[in-house]
């Protein structure tokens, strides 16, 4: 196909517009890749990830997170890049886009490249303008950094299969939970679009491992793995809805992450919802539900039900499991198994192991597990060492509750706060947050007033789940 872009923008106008556009796609952690660098190549990329800075929002900035376009022909009304929106339109030609990520990777602005795009014409002749933006970066500049691009649904079994040969992630978002959802929200997508190139990627991945381990030359085939998002809070989806349908995601095509992005207002669309500020404090919920189905042996039944269909405000989805499940506690530190210890709250994946290493020298007690990394604000409830509790109290539900509600009181507090606007990083002139402040400084927090509503070491327990 010969691809032909044409537009009056320079390029800095171009990257403005492109990457405002793309600030609302949160997926884009670049773990898990392991691409070396080669003779004469640029930069590499390797399975201990990439570090990253984040916004207090949550975006990764380590990335140039960039859309090729952002005219879209859908009109998906959640979308600030739809179709019916009076916004500025531009698209990037391959080679445009190629020149900036080698000059900001030179001079050390980014460490990768996250591609996004809108349905520029259609979904092939996109995939298209991607694939050769990844061609160029990987053959002509010898680019070995990392790439994470994301396959447009309703494209080319073949187009998609090319870039993955060239990308270390993938992803196709769902955006919405329910096939309702998207009739109602986002006509012109169906379910099929969406899980059709997902389920492809997916037994590509497998396929590409089965040849490497056959000693076959595969080649990279999207060593990172997928992943996927969904927004929250744009439609009437309950939590349970949600983390079922990420717990099937997780099961049928092996992704690596479910994102989850909090809904923010930017269409006057009479079916979403009229809110004053987006739901960070039910993105981070989901989280937290998310990290205990990926590595706590939780199920999302478990967490949640149809008579309790969302996660609790003020407690995290462990200790509001834990609560309501007082007959299983307390369990005996020196003598539970692993998979027990997983499910105190305030015991971690690393302090659960070690225990089960440390209690083989010795029986221990309160002072040693907390040594080991136990929270015991929290565990403490839960729990016995050599048959003692740690609280001489008579408890009950309604004690714990209160003194949980009582720890857990800033973190609802923080999220409760007022929302800075939504700003994407900029690699051109600095812009005023509409509160008074600067936007950014270098580490990519927000300075004035609100630099601490989500503070950096809050938002990396929601990434990694730390309960």
């Amino acid at each position: 196909m010969d691809i032909v872009v044409t537009n009056t923008l320079n390029t800095p106008d171009k990257l403005k517009i492109l990457a405002e556009g793309a600030k609302y796609d949160v997926s884009c952690v670049s773990s898990g890749s392991s691409r070396k660098n080669t003779a004469g190549g640029l930069g590499d990329s390797f399975s201990g990830g990439i570090c990253h800075s984040f916004t207090p929002d949550g975006r990764c900035i380590s990335l140039l997170k960039v859309l090729l376009s952002n005219d879209c022909v859908f009109n998906c009304a959640y979308c600030v890049n739809r179709i019916s929106n009076d916004v500025p339109r531009t698209t990037f030609k391959p080679e445009e886009l190629a020149d900036i990520v080698i000059n900001f990777y030179r001079r050390n602005y980014i460490e990768g490249l996250f591609l996004s795009s809108a349905v520029y014409k259609n979904a092939n002749y996109t995939m298209e303008l991607l694939l050769r933006t990844l061609k160029l970066l990987r053959e002509e500049y010898r680019f070995n950094g990392y790439i994470h691009v994301k396959a447009i649904p309703g494209a080319s079994h073949e187009l998609i299969e090319q870039a993955g040969r060239y990308a270390d992630r993938m992803s196709v978002n769902i955006e919405l939970p329910s096939n309702d959802s998207l009739k109602l929200l986002a006509p012109q997508k169906n379910k099929e679009t969406i899980l059709g190139p997902m389920s492809f990627i997916s037994s590509m991945i497998r396929e590409n491992r089965e040849n490497m381990k056959k000693g076959k030359n595969a080649g990279y085939f999207v060593p990172a793995g997928q992943s996927t998002q969904l927004i929250v809070g744009a439609t009437p989806d309950t939590d349970v809805k949600i983390l079922k349908l990420s717990e099937a995601l997780y099961r049928k095509y092996s992704l690596k992450r479910v994102f989850y992005s909090a809904y923010v207002p930017v269409s006057n669309h009479p079916a979403l919802p009229r809110i004053d500020k987006p739901p960070l404090l039910r993105e981070h919920r989901l989280y937290q539900a998310d990290w205990l189905l990926r590595f706590y042996g939780f199920r999302a039944d478990e967490l949640l039900s149809p008579d309790r269909p969302n996660l609790n405000d003020f407690l995290d989805p462990k200790c509001d499991w834990a609560l309501r499940n007082l007959h299983l506690f307390p369990v005996e530190i020196n003598k539970c198994d692993y998979e027990t210890l997983l499910r105190v709250p305030g015991i971690g994946l690393k302090s659960a192991r070690r225990i089960v290493i440390a209690r083989k020298r010795s029986s221990l007690d309160f002072e040693d597990i907390k040594k080991l990394g136990v929270v015991l604000k929290r565990a403490q409830y839960f729990i016995t060492c050599r048959g003692k509790s740690y609280c001489k109290l008579k408890m009950n539900d309604q004690f714990i509750f209160q003194n949980l509600l009582l720890d857990g009181r800033t973190e609802s507090t923080r999220h409760s706060a007022p929302a800075p606007e939504y700003e994407q990083l900029s690699f051109l002139l600095p812009a005023r947050n509409g509160y008074g402040a600067n936007e950014l400084h270098s580490g990519g927090i927000l300075v004035g007033g609100f630099a601490n509503m989500i503070p950096q070491a809050e938002k990396f327990k929601s990434i990694t789940g730390e309960l």
